[in-house]
């Protein structure tokens, strides 16, 4: 279950800082409201997670899905640009994402 947390606390973290960008410096009360929605939301899963996953671990794969999916929304959505290299160091990010979940001990963090 700690995993699940820990997805969606990266997912959250894309969304905070979606709306980060949004709030255009938080004069838009809107945006800045939902970024604080979604940071409090990211924070809470990300320090369930970390109950059961050592805490290194998560946070590196917190900030590496967070990553990943903001550099994802800023070439769809803001057009950020799309290169050979960009696209080969964000699936290298993915793949060390995933290879810390193939190596993380089940062990309590504590």
């Amino acid at each position: 279950m700690s995993w699940l947390y820990l997805i969606a606390a990266g997912v959250f973290e894309v969304g905070f800082t979606t709306c980060l960008k949004l709030s255009d410096n938080f004069s838009d009360w809107r945006w800045s409201l939902a970024f604080g929605i979604c940071a409090f939301i990211s924070f809470s899963l990300l320090s369930e997670a970390t109950k059961t996953i050592p805490l290194g671990t998560a946070y590196a794969v917190w900030t590496g899905i967070g990553a990943f999916g903001t550099a994802l929304i800023g070439i769809v959505f803001f057009k950020d640009p799309l290169t050979f290299w960009r696209v080969f160091f964000l699936l290298l990010l993915i793949g060390s994402v995933i290879g810390l979940k193939a190596v993380s001990s089940p062990a309590l963090a504590h």
